[in-house]
């Protein structure tokens, strides 16, 4: 009998000890961070466990539930959401969502992840519901502030803030697709023919331009060249003139000069006539004096005045040119201008000063120099009343 009532105090003592183990594992709790335990004490809500180490009472104090406090992101499966041109169209969203206040996240809502991705494809289909498939396509902020604005609204009183609300994808009907493939290949191709055309339509402004220019140009280098081709040919002729007159050429010269220049004359084929000129005689008359002839005997012509050609005064030596008798094309072309703009505005004066009275300064540059101005003219007095 002594044994069996030590085996059932040893049986006593470790239920006790068991107990108290279980106890003790059951009051103390280690929350972790970002983590919120929701406690209850016999049923009701008692408290919420922030992170770190809590003592609960054993077998009167009861976790519900732990809450997760970070940002969490939640992926919807795809949605089809009709728009209001009455296209079918595939919405993948995807929530950035925080639980704020745990108590309310676990007694105001069974399960706010599918309330949540509920109230998201109503809102959703609420949205594109008013909008084309162009505006669904091109209007993602937009949707993305609505939806926000209507979640964060709505799960504000289940402890839930919403940070964000992102279309992940949209789409459209295959044929809805091509289509669009086509009309942007199509908006490519007229971009592209629109960029041609202005491409050749500045080429051919920049070569008209290019053209205008040379052809200004040559025609200056043309009149540039004709204006100093006849300087020149001017020059030369007075520097032989100079040269002739300096030289003191005499007859001789000058016969010998016609005697070259008759086989050119012969020249031609159909020269059946020569013309000679009237002081070829006086020449050959010249050129036989010079070989011993006397002038007035048969075949010697005597020449002009009489007596030698060698007798006489010779002529004056002309001055040499020391600049050139033309003048410079750019002055002129100045010269010109400045003539254009002072009739310009001496037309443009005379039209301003035609409606207004008369000024003697006007009429003073059209008289002769010294000349007076006449005093303008006085109106005649209006005639004197009959006497009574």
């Amino acid at each position: 009998m002594a044994a069996f009532g030590q085996v059932l105090l040893y049986l006593i003592i470790a239920l006790v000890v068991i107990v108290g183990i279980v106890a003790v594992i059951r009051a103390v709790r280690i929350v972790p961070q970002s983590v919120a335990l929701v406690v209850e004490r016999l049923g009701r809500y008692s408290k919420t466990l922030d992170p770190g180490l809590h003592v609960l009472v054993p077998f009167v104090d009861r976790v519900r539930a732990g809450v997760d406090l970070r940002e969490q992101v939640v992926s919807f499966p795809p949605q089809p959401v009709i728009t209001s041109d009455n296209l079918v169209v595939e919405i993948d969203t995807v929530i950035y969502f925080q639980v704020t206040d745990a108590k309310s996240a676990v007694y105001e809502i069974a399960n706010y992840i599918t309330a949540i991705e509920q109230l998201t494809v109503t809102t959703l289909r609420n949205v594109i519901g008013s909008m084309d498939l162009e505006q669904t396509l091109t209007s993602r902020d937009q949707i993305n502030g609505q939806l926000r604005g209507v979640l964060d609204e709505a799960t504000g009183r289940w402890g839930i803030r919403v940070n964000r609300v992102e279309l992940k994808s949209i789409e459209p009907p295959p044929s809805i697709q091509g289509a669009m493939e086509q009309q942007m290949r199509a908006e490519r191709d007229r971009r592209a023919a629109i960029l041609t055309a202005e491409g050749i339509k500045q080429s051919a402004i920049l070569t008209a331009e290019g053209e205008k220019q040379s052809a200004i140009l040559t025609a200056e280098g043309a009149a540039q060249s004709q204006i100093l081709r006849a300087e020149g040919e001017s020059r030369a002729i007075l520097q032989v003139f100079d040269a002739i007159h300096q030289g003191d050429a005499d007859s001789k010269l000058l016969a010998y000069q016609y005697l070259q220049m008759l086989p050119k004359i012969a020249q031609g084929t159909s020269n059946t006539t020569w013309v000679i000129p009237t002081e070829f005689t006086a020449a050959l008359g010249s050129i036989a004096q010079g070989f011993g002839g006397t002038p007035g005997t048969p075949g010697i012509p005597t020449p002009p005045g009489g007596g030698s050609p060698s007798d006489g005064p010779r002529p004056t030596a002309a001055p040499v040119l020391d600049k050139p008798l033309l003048q410079d094309p750019s002055e002129a072309l100045a010269e010109a201008q400045r003539q254009a703009e002072a009739a310009v505005a001496d037309a443009t004066s005379a039209g301003t000063r035609s409606g207004e009275p008369f000024d003697p300064s006007h009429e003073r540059g059209q008289r002769p120099a010294g000349g007076t101005t006449p005093p303008p003219p006085v109106p005649p007095a209006p005639p004197a009343p009959p006497a009574g």
